[in-house]
């Protein structure tokens, strides 16, 4: 059986307070996506996960970085491909933009293309 790193998740609220300490938020969506909202913080860059295989090596290994995509599963797949290619210092933030279009956390953009009843992670304190 080969061993599994699991990748670590953090919701929308301690994404907020990782940034605010200088984190780095990999935004995995595709450009376009990118281009009709994006999240409004000062450390982030896009590498879509069509092309991540071909760019991942930008990604600082030296910084605390948070990879973020619309919903958590393309940023799951990523974090986990950075961690089992020798990256420490990273996480997963759960529920993608959408859940941070719900908590009214900083976008630019069109904030009606992402849809939700917010239900989604109910069961955890920090969202």
């Amino acid at each position: 059986m080969e061993n599994q790193t699991l990748v670590k998740e953090i919701c929308p609220t301690t994404t907020q307070e990782w940034v605010k300490n200088g984190a780095l938020l990999v935004d995995v969506r595709e450009k376009d996506e990118v281009e009709a909202l994006s999240y409004d913080v000062p450390n982030i860059i896009n590498i879509p996960l069509s092309d991540f295989e071909n760019h991942y090596t930008e990604i600082p290994k030296d910084k605390e970085v948070i990879i973020v995509c619309k919903g958590g599963g393309r940023s799951l797949r990523a974090a986990g491909f950075l961690v089992n290619h020798g990256y420490t210092n990273v996480v997963n933030m759960q529920n993608g933009i959408a859940r941070w279009v719900q908590k009214g956390f900083p976008t630019k953009g069109d904030t009606t293309i992402v849809t939700g009843d917010g239900s989604c992670c109910s069961t955890s304190g920090c969202c």
